[in-house]
């Protein structure tokens, strides 16, 4: 499922929330658009173990700052890292407003 490029132009405004789980992980995001760009990016709930833990924070910032859902993962946390970024990729098809 992992992440399709963001057409600038392309985001409605607003809050969505995206969730998706792949044993052993499992991740619930809400991202905000703000002006047709990620704006912000917060893991409301995360299901990993404690080296998978070790993505939250990066993966959200990722996420934000290169402005796409296909980032670099964390080492050792592979699975929780791509968990984070699918739940933000279903968040993101909600406000998509080009296919």
């Amino acid at each position: 499922m992992l992440g399709r490029p963001i057409t600038p132009g392309c985001l409605r405004d607003g809050t969505y929330e995206g969730a998706y789980r792949k044993w052993p992980s499992s991740s619930r995001v809400r991202v905000t658009v703000a002006h047709g760009r990620i704006a912000s990016v917060e893991v409301v709930k995360h299901g990993a173990s404690w080296i998978g833990q070790r993505a939250r924070e990066p993966i959200a910032a990722r996420i934000v700052q290169q402005q796409s859902t296909a980032v670099d993962a964390v080492s050792g946390a592979t699975n929780s890292s791509r968990t984070i970024m699918n739940a933000a990729e279903v968040a993101l098809d909600q406000a998509r407003t080009c296919r």
